[in-house]
């Protein structure tokens, strides 16, 4: 993007489970680890949509009490998730329901990244404008938490374990962040919320996460 262009605005997909299927992994009972699925959505949800780069953030997902608590941020949009059929299937379905001809550059953002701040994202998103197909690797080197393409390129994503390198091998040009980025510390375990709770998180987050932090 050079400096007299305006500036890219977005599409931005993120899929969110039910909170009481999301993060099994955390080793809290299950009551707290449903509010805290939630919280941690619900913070990503508010950074994503802080920023000035989003022209329309689009949820997708089956979550009702999400839905309802998510419905007063800017420009969101919710799509059902279609399942089943797992990450890739639901990114899809967000993209085909707001921009099925590719009119407009399209992000695939993990729903768990609670120390997100909109302004991480937006420079993330101003480097992704300069390629075709952009990735942004997870904190641990080897997952994926960010995936763009640029208008008019056709959609594709390879979420899940070991994702980076399907990523760089489908054309993503691999984003180089910090690994202390919060756009890189997604949360699947208590030790990845401990980190994320270093780095600062939303208010949802920290609320659901009182007592965890030591």
């Amino acid at each position: 993007m050079t400096d007299t262009a305006r500036p890219a605005r977005w599409v931005v997909v993120v899929p969110v489970k039910p909170a009481g299927e999301g993060k099994s992994r955390l080793q809290v009972d299950g009551a707290r680890r449903t509010d805290l699925a939630r919280a941690i959505a619900l913070d990503t949800l508010a950074a994503v949509a802080a920023s000035p780069r989003v022209l329309q953030l689009v949820v997708v997902g089956d979550d009702p009490q999400l839905a309802r608590e998510a419905a007063m941020l800017p420009a969101v949009r919710f799509v059902p998730d279609p399942r089943p059929g797992g990450l890739d299937r639901a990114v899809a379905a967000g993209v085909e329901a707001v921009d099925p001809r590719a009119a407009l550059p399209r992000a695939a953002l993990l729903g768990d990244l609670p120390a997100l701040r909109a302004d991480e994202l937006t420079a993330a998103l101003d480097l992704a404008a300069d390629v075709d197909r952009a990735v942004v690797a997870d904190a641990e080197g080897s997952g994926s938490t960010l995936v763009t393409a640029a208008a008019g390129v056709p959609w594709a994503s390879s979420f899940g374990d070991g994702s980076l390198a399907r990523h760089v091998e489908i054309g993503c040009r691999l984003l180089d962040l910090p690994s202390s980025s919060p756009l890189r510390r997604d949360v699947d375990t208590l030790g990845q919320l401990r980190a994320a709770l270093s780095l600062g998180v939303g208010p949802r987050t920290a609320a659901a996460s009182a007592g965890l932090s030591a």
